[in-house]
């Protein structure tokens, strides 16, 4: 491709997308975000554009502000709280909202290129459907694909529903560069970072202790959430834990959890430590933002639309969500 694709960055927070996409050769102009702490922290590690503060549940609004950049793509990930098994799964809770402001951006703007990134368990959703409808209405073939980053060069299990649209394009058409790209077997911490963190188990607080909450470096680390909190005093332990509780058991620092959301050694994480934690977790992993952009490059590189695939027996778009599933 001769000239470089300009993206805009909505819900950008801490930034991961934006330095995944950058790396794999996208350009991005502009970026916003409605959290001050995450635009101060973008600002601080991401620079050469603008990052504004912006509220983006004003779709009509804010698609008269964007106007102003020149780009040939929009990304960004919704707050996705109300999807989340981490929030309390209402999608009345208004941050569904924000999903269905974004389709509508996407229609009013008509970029030639988007993509939209959220939970695994945002698929399921009312809200996701009718966004899937406006972003078909609006002229755009998508891929709808949920990519586990521990097989797009992250050591942390963690799943995530990403919609890619060409304006004019086919359905599916990123399937085959997905399904070349992946790895075959998940990445560990102990691949990604050998002995560098100076234990063999640490801890991750549970939603519940019917959940483990000791996991070994020899594993893709479990999804880095927006809070970390030290081992409680009378931990009961549990049968799938790595190891049993003891001295040596730790939680992971905040440097720790950033750099498993590979976030390049050099950024500058300094902050208040809630707000600094809750920015790590929400962040879309930048190996996997990269991930996100090479296969897009790939694609619009090849041949625009790239390859039809069917429709299911219901009539919808099939999910493809590990590499074991493209497997003949």
């Amino acid at each position: 491709m001769s000239d470089r694709i300009r993206a805009v960055d909505l819900f950008c927070g801490g930034g991961g997308l934006s330095q995944g996409l950058l790396n794999a050769g996208v350009e991005i102009v502009a970026a916003v975000d409605n959290w001050d702490a995450a635009i101060s922290f973008y600002r601080k590690n991401i620079r050469g554009h603008p990052v504004e503060k912006l509220d983006l549940l004003d779709g009509e609004g804010a698609a008269a502000y964007l106007q102003k950049y020149g780009f040939d793509m929009i990304v960004g990930g919704p707050p996705c709280q109300d999807f989340s098994s981490a929030g309390k799964r209402d999608e009345s809770g208004g941050r569904a909202n924000l999903t269905i402001s974004y389709a509508q951006i996407i229609g009013r703007l008509r970029p030639k290129y988007f993509i939209m990134e959220n939970v695994e368990r945002a698929q399921k959703t009312k809200t996701f459907a009718r966004a899937l409808e406006l972003f078909r209405e609006a002229g755009y073939g998508t891929t709808v694909t949920v990519l586990d980053a521990s097989l797009c060069g992250v050591p942390q299990k963690r799943k995530r529903v990403v919609v890619f649209g060409i304006l004019g394009g086919h359905h599916n058409a990123l399937i085959p560069a997905i399904r070349q790209n992946q790895s075959v077997s998940p990445m560990t911490i102990r691949d990604c970072f050998g002995e560098r963190f100076g234990i063999q188990y640490y801890y991750r607080h549970p939603r519940s202790y019917a959940r483990r909450a000791v996991f070994s470096i020899d594993e893709p680390s479990p999804t880095i959430r927006g809070v970390n909190r030290p081992v409680p005093q009378g931990y009961p332990g549990h049968p799938g834990d790595a190891a049993p509780v003891s001295g040596d058991i730790r939680p992971l620092t905040t440097k720790e959890r950033s750099l498993l959301q590979t976030f390049p050694e050099e950024w500058d994480i300094s902050g208040g430590k809630s707000e600094t934690e809750q920015i790590i977790g929400n962040a879309v992993p930048v190996k996997l933002g990269e991930f996100i952009g090479r296969c897009f490059l790939q694609t619009v590189d090849g041949e625009e639309g790239g390859s039809v695939y069917p429709m299911d027996d219901a009539g919808e778009w099939t999910l493809f969500e590990q590499r074991g599933q493209y497997s003949a």
